[in-house]
């Protein structure tokens, strides 16, 4: 062997013994990939990206799946989205890599991405639950599901006992209840108090710009817009230059680490999605879901979830006619009902001979009622469900 290759060698020894001290780990990196077609900013914006997370983070290895480039990554060379997919399954099912980054994937029913941002006012970090994929097609079940994915991947994060809001959109205190019943079951949620003066864990718009959370929980669509705004309000849209991406596919039982970017996602945010990635597969995600599950079960999340889809089916199946009592001068409100059961709400109080009213507060939906009557309508609806 030669002068220069023994240098050379001790020198990659040295580089992968420094490696390891900085990533704390003696043990192999994790592998993570990345498809490189697809994006409106094309094949090199996704290889400056991988190369930026080459350069900036030791203690993981990024390949590329998409067509031969010049760069010193591993490339494994195909010609299409579809095929990209195919591939990137067959890696992360031989576990040859770990974890991968990619554009516009399918993910099943039961399943959706958990995104990570940074927030303008105090440049916090904050996850999304989630961004991407259906959690569930009855929308509060979503939302439930939503929060357990987002403390699930705050937990493959490193947070331990991550903080919890749940965004003020339709069906929000139906999520509290839900949440609360698990709490009650001895599954822990440690919920966050809103930076408004009324406080309470539903997160209104200043919540998300201060990052008040550590997991903000929404359903995926508002979720999804949010990223948009979240990573690219400085560029005008079209170029995502902020936060992690639209993270990692999270669904009870699913095997494969699968973290989402957009088309518009630019350099900067595919280098974090990578770190992201990586941070999950250290910390194995799937085995931190797997786990969370087994104590939800054992806190009766099944039985949580089943009272919010029968209670569904019965107000669609209900066809009972109630009439309002004799009407009253309504100058008392009821706060913290959800806007998806507020008339069911009003008609509950109405069977009961006490006549409300809906309307809807500067901090979200109310029932109004007469003065006298406001503490037995707030047992009428704390025993039928609406309130916690």
């Amino acid at each position: 062997m030669s002068k220069d290759n023994v240098n050379n060698l001790i020198g990659q020894v040295f580089s992968e013994i420094a490696d390891a001290m900085e990533s704390g780990s003696f043990g192999s990196r994790v592998k993570v990939g990345l498809t490189t077609l697809g994006s409106e900013h094309g094949v090199e914006e996704l290889v400056k990206a991988a190369e930026m997370a080459s350069n900036k983070y030791r203690d993981f290895e990024v390949v590329l799946i998409g067509p031969k480039v010049d760069t010193k990554l591993t490339v494994y060379e195909v010609s299409s989205e579809d095929e990209a997919h195919k591939v990137m399954e067959k890696l992360l099912d031989a576990n040859e890599i770990q974890g991968c980054v990619t554009m516009h994937y399918n993910f099943p029913i039961g399943v959706s991405t958990v995104g990570r941002v940074i927030t303008p006012a105090k440049g916090k970090e904050m996850i999304l639950a989630t961004t991407t994929g259906t959690s569930s097609t009855h929308r509060v079940e979503g939302m439930v599901k939503n929060a357990i994915y987002g403390i699930i991947t705050a937990k493959a994060c490193g947070i331990e006992n991550p903080t919890v809001g749940i965004l003020n959109v339709d069906g929000a205190r139906q999520v509290e209840r839900a949440l609360k019943d698990l709490i009650a079951k001895g599954y822990e949620v440690n919920f966050t108090e809103s930076v408004r003066a009324d406080g309470g864990a539903v997160m209104r718009g200043n919540d998300l710009l201060t990052g008040t959370p550590d997991v903000m929980i929404t359903d995926s669509l508002t979720g999804n817009i949010l990223m948009k705004m979240f990573s690219s309000y400085t560029t005008g849209g079209s170029y995502e230059a902020s936060g992690y991406g639209y993270g990692p596919g999270v669904g009870e039982g699913y095997g494969r680490l699968i973290n989402i970017i957009s088309r518009a996602s630019g350099a900067p945010v595919i280098c974090e999605a990578l770190r992201y990635s990586a941070t999950c597969a250290q910390n194995n995600i799937i085995e931190v879901s797997k786990n969370e599950f087994a104590k939800l079960y054992k806190a009766g999340l099944k039985d949580v979830l089943a009272k919010l889809t029968q209670a569904s089916e019965k107000k669609e199946t209900s066809s009972e006619e109630v009439v309002a009592p004799p009407k009253k001068v309504v100058t008392s409100s009821i706060a913290g009902i959800d806007i998806l059961e507020l008339e069911d709400a009003v008609k509950e109080l109405w069977k009961k001979g006490v006549y409300s009213e809906s309307g809807m507060g500067c901090t979200g939906p109310i029932v109004l009622i007469a003065d006298d009557e406001a503490d037995k309508a707030k047992e009428i609806l704390t025993a039928a469900g609406y309130m916690s």
